[in-house]
């Protein structure tokens, strides 16, 4: 009897398979992470820095654009000019603004500068008069849209142009371009800008 159920027992065990892992070659690996390196680099080429579509064909806005931006800027969304509201001092940290000139040059998209002074007190980052004229004069040429406004972040001075625009030309009232200045920053909207939106409805 139980050197039955022991012959029985040794059937059952013989009949078992152990499944053994599957080991990854080094090359399979290596083409993995190529892969995830290249989707890496994919996603950031094509995420254009604080991107907003402010008006379809008509106004973008965004932070510092870099790379492959430049080219989705152009084939999706047909940029016609560029606004860059960087200050002068600002063209000396990085080699990005050597990049965008060159770059402009080289696909016929129109190329405008309005430096806003980024300060270290913050209170010069509201566009003046003359700047205010210049950019609604940009945007009331036909052949510059659609624009795209850019500055480093693409936050304060570019939300509070776009302000501009928008209740001067777009019929904005006050409380709806704050809350189209809110949406830019993606941060509260200060009391300096509450103001500042307010005067231009006025």
């Amino acid at each position: 009897m139980f050197g039955a159920k022991s012959a029985s027992q040794g059937n059952f065990n013989s009949g078992l398979k152990v499944k053994k892992k599957k080991k990854h070659s080094p090359l399979a690996l290596f083409v993995i992470l190529l892969v995830t390196a290249a989707v890496i680099l994919l996603v950031r080429h094509f995420h254009i820095k604080n991107f907003h579509v402010i008006e379809p064909d008509l106004l973008y806005t965004s932070g510092q654009p870099r790379g492959m931006d430049y080219t989705r800027l152009l084939y999706r969304y047909h940029i016609g000019a560029i606004v860059n509201i960087r200050s002068a001092s600002e063209h000396r940290e990085k080699n990005w603004y050597n990049e965008e000139v060159t770059w402009v040059r080289n696909n016929g998209v129109k190329y405008f500068e309005l430096p806003i002074d980024r300060s270290m007190n913050r209170a010069n980052y509201f566009p003046d008069q003359a700047t205010q004229k210049e950019f609604l004069k940009i945007m009331a040429d036909k052949t510059n849209l659609p624009v795209l406004l850019h500055g480093s972040s693409g936050r304060k001075r570019v939300s509070m142009l776009t302000a501009v625009w928008a209740v001067r030309t777009q019929g904005y009232t006050a409380a709806k371009a704050i809350e189209l200045v809110q949406i830019i920053k993606e941060r509260p909207v200060t009391e300096a800008e509450r103001n500042f939106v307010a005067s231009l409805a006025k």
